[in-house]
């Protein structure tokens, strides 16, 4: 090749890979992620139509707990889906949705434009607001205080709360959430997990989902420190549950706060439903007559229905059927309980 067109080639490269990283910077510029405070922000009004508005996500546990609260206390809001990478794509760090949230979670609640931020935040939030909102709040300072100590046990808590299911309920989902995961990335395409890997906040989270896409759901759960997550996360659940059911059998169920349905229960509610959808309820339900007794119970109120049954993802069903296919056919990892 001759010089000059040598010479022309190289420039033209370069002139390609220098607006790539143009380009690349301004989109990482529009797309800033940050934390935000926790509560109702009186400073920040956003575009609405309806007095509430919730963004959420059919799968995420506090789009859950949320959509439970408001069924409960018959709240009508606008709904607004976001796609997190588990359902599809990174909706949730689009230009649009940081402008709602800033920290590209969910769920986030909108009353009269302003947001809520944090789920534990917006379930009391929303009882406070409401006419009835004794409805899922106890009256008895004691009880008031169980409630509010369930409210924490079953709330995600940090940025990384698989590195302490023992802090809470919560915190020890996410962990025994990994095969869900794993199944459900099998049908999404590496260039959009990548594009968590530049734009997330969290960019730990983001390499693993891609580590678990290369991967797929075998060879992921037999990843050594997949394995360690998920015994560690299983082991914390189950002390969860025996405190669980100490506080049933304390109140006298069939609630935890005795005869009222309470906020504590909406969150146990979507810990439980997690469970399921993980196929965990053999090793941490089934086995226990007090926790088996009140899931069932948690599973006729209308609210679990309208609020996680109806929003059933089409991956995660799929997801859950392809878990008890492996553990019936024995290619589960023996090293994993099941």
């Amino acid at each position: 090749m001759p010089t000059d067109l040598n010479t022309l080639v190289g420039g033209v490269a370069l002139f390609i890979a220098l607006l790539a990283l143009a380009l690349f910077l301004r989109e990482r510029a529009l797309r800033q992620t940050s934390e935000v405070p926790h509560g109702f922000q009186a400073q920040i009004s956003l575009p609405h139509q309806a007095q509430w508005t919730l963004y959420h996500n059919p799968f995420s546990l506090c789009s859950k707990k949320l959509r439970v609260c408001l069924t409960e206390y018959g709240v009508d809001y606008d709904s607004v889906v976001i796609e997190l990478i588990e359902t599809g794509y990174y909706q949730n760090i689009s230009r649009e949705f940081l402008k709602v949230n800033p920290a590209a979670t969910v769920p986030v609640l909108l009353h009269e434009g302003h947001p809520i931020y944090e789920s534990h935040e917006q379930l009391r939030y929303v009882a406070s607001m409401v006419k009835n909102g004794d409805l899922l709040l106890p009256r008895d300072a004691q009880a008031r205080q169980v409630m509010d100590a369930w409210v924490e046990k079953t709330s995600l808590l940090g940025d990384d709360p698989i590195s302490s299911p023992e802090a809470t309920a919560g915190n020890a989902a996410p962990g025994l959430t990994i095969p869900i995961f794993a199944s459900m990335v099998a049908n999404t395409p590496v260039r959009k997990i990548a594009e968590g890997v530049l734009f997330h906040r969290i960019k730990k989270r983001a390499i693993f989902f891609l580590l678990m896409k290369l991967s797929g759901l075998r060879k992921t759960l037999k990843l050594k420190p997949v394995v360690d997550i998920i015994n560690r996360s299983a082991i914390a659940m189950a002390a969860h549950i025996d405190e669980l059911e100490s506080a049933l059998e304390h109140s006298g169920g069939p609630w935890i706060c005795g005869d009222q349905f309470t906020l504590a229960d909406v969150g146990m509610m979507v810990i439980l439903d997690r469970l399921r959808e993980g196929d965990w309820l053999d090793l941490l339900v089934q086995r226990r007559p007090v926790i088996f007794d009140y899931w069932i119970a948690l599973q006729q109120r209308p609210s679990y229905q309208i609020g996680c049954v109806s929003f059933a993802h089409p991956r995660v069903t799929d997801a859950t059927v392809e878990l008890a296919a492996l553990k019936k056919a024995s290619l589960w990892p023996s090293n994993i309980p099941s």
